[in-house]
């Protein structure tokens, strides 16, 4: 008999989620059950695969700058990838402001069902807003200066450091690099069996992929607000949906044009690491499976991936930038402000700052949302008239900004000439 794909594995645990979900919330017991009994289990394999986040950056990435030979070499990709992360980030935050200016979803919102959110979420609120105060305080070069860990053993006890753990990596790369190849070579070696290893890891951890969804889905599906709520902020939701298609295509078509490779061949390829980046709303943790699927199925060098992807998952927000954009201009609207072209102007590039210092982790794009709102002078109470959806989009948009890391991968490998045919 053969063998289902993981794709498939993986869609049918996220339909299965979502069934036994709805099923279940229709008891009064039905929650807690989730949250007791099944939700744990989505806990634990979000768990496994942060687990090995950074021994994979710190192993994956230090050999691929090794590798690289150089540091013309070195300086010649990292300027690529900056450069393309930066600019699909301010198309996104385009796109998402032209959008909202034209759909206008804030005049759909109900006087009663703004009043009902600002009373609901009003503690979760206080805890964005102290969060984003933090970011706010800081100096002008507080963000260039946290990248240079003072102990790389502290730095890698959290996850949320990987800028961080990129900065010692690339170091430490260079270095090999710049040291004699009869000493370099046993240290190279180690950490392309360390490589291995962790990569066998990840496929045992993908095992278990399709339960893992399963039980998130169906958390999320008990956890999940009215359905009046979903109607009267449809519009928003729509808005926000519909820039992140327009960014997939984009994608699409810009790999098509400058790698030749077929959309489908690239969609196939990264729809694995899709689904799971949809599941657990974390670029970070979607890492591992990411470079999995760049690598071995679209073709991307290993030295290209291994430095593209890491960078990617940590400033290349694309998806979070664009719903900000959306979701400033759409509280705007909601509280009857109009904004004028200079503060829309100022919005992008506080969005596009905004989205590469937010981390790779669920929900850290509302924190961030708050720092936009306070840049163009619009109320953060608005918060609350977002904060019952966030997190379906939060899923959607992760997608989008994993996808935008592929496909940067592929582009920089191509111009690169380190983009491999892959046997189908």
């Amino acid at each position: 008999m053969k063998k289902i794909a993981l794709y498939w594995q993986i869609l049918i645990g996220m339909l299965l989620g979502v069934i036994v979900g709805l099923a279940l919330s229709q008891f009064t017991w039905g929650s807690t059950f989730v949250q007791n009994w099944i939700k744990p289990f989505g806990n634990m394999f979000i768990n496994s695969l942060k687990l090995i986040a950074i021994p994979l950056i710190l192993g994956s990435l230090i050999k691929g700058v090794s590798d690289l030979k150089d540091i013309s070499q070195l300086s010649s990709i990292g300027l690529k990838t900056i450069s393309f992360y930066l600019l699909t980030t301010v198309l996104a935050v385009s796109i998402g402001l032209t959008i909202v200016n034209i759909i206008s979803p804030g005049k759909h919102i109900a006087e009663e069902t703004r009043t009902e959110l600002l009373m609901r979420y009003a503690g979760d609120i206080s805890q964005k807003k102290i969060d984003a105060q933090r970011h706010i305080e800081s100096g002008p070069l507080d963000a260039f200066e946290n990248i240079i860990p003072e102990n790389i053993f502290a730095a890698a006890s959290e996850n949320i450091n990987m800028l961080q753990i990129i900065f010692f990596a690339i170091f430490f790369g260079v270095g090999l690099i710049l040291i004699p190849e009869n000493q370099s070579e046993p240290v190279k070696k180690f950490f392309d069996s360390f490589n291995h290893v962790i990569l066998k890891m990840i496929d045992l951890i993908m095992i278990a992929a399709p339960f893992g969804v399963f039980a998130l889905l169906a958390a999320l599906v008990t956890e999940a607000p009215s359905s009046d709520l979903f109607i009267a902020l449809g519009m928003y939701a729509f808005s926000v949906l519909l820039g992140l298609a327009i960014m997939i295509g984009l994608y699409t078509l810009s790999v098509w044009l400058i790698t030749k490779r077929s959309p489908i061949f690239f969609l196939k390829g990264i729809l694995p690491a899709q689904l799971l980046g949809f599941s657990t709303s974390s670029s970070a943790a979607t890492l591992p499976v990411t470079m999995e699927r760049v690598e071995e199925h679209l073709g991307v060098d290993e030295s290209i991936g291994s430095f593209v992807l890491p960078i990617g998952a940590t400033i290349n927000m694309d998806g979070t930038s664009l719903y900000q954009a959306v979701a400033a201009v759409f509280i705007a609207q909601a509280f009857g402000m109009d904004l004028s072209i200079v503060a829309q102007l100022g919005i992008i590039v506080t969005a596009t700052l905004a989205s590469i210092g937010s981390a790779a982790i669920p929900g850290a794009g509302m924190v961030m949302l708050i720092i936009v709102l306070a840049q163009a002078g619009i109320p953060e109470a608005g918060l609350a008239l977002i904060f019952a959806i966030d997190r379906p989009l939060d899923m959607f948009r992760t997608t989008v900004n994993l996808t935008g890391d592929a496909a940067v991968a592929m582009i920089v490998a191509k111009t690169e000439g380190k983009l491999k045919k892959v046997k189908r």
